[in-house]
């Protein structure tokens, strides 16, 4: 269930960001976007 938890907000959000910002701006968010969604998904505790 982490898993794809994990994976659907980070898709989600990934593809928001390259629609809804310029390509400099959705490459910075990339790793930011990553700690974000695994901290949501494994350590939040929201999906156990």
């Amino acid at each position: 269930m982490q898993r794809k938890v994990f994976w659907l907000l980070f898709i989600t959000l990934g593809l928001i960001a390259d629609f809804g910002l310029p390509i400099v701006w959705s490459l910075a968010l990339t790793l930011p976007l990553l700690v974000f969604c695994w901290w949501v998904a494994y350590r939040s505790g929201w999906f156990e």
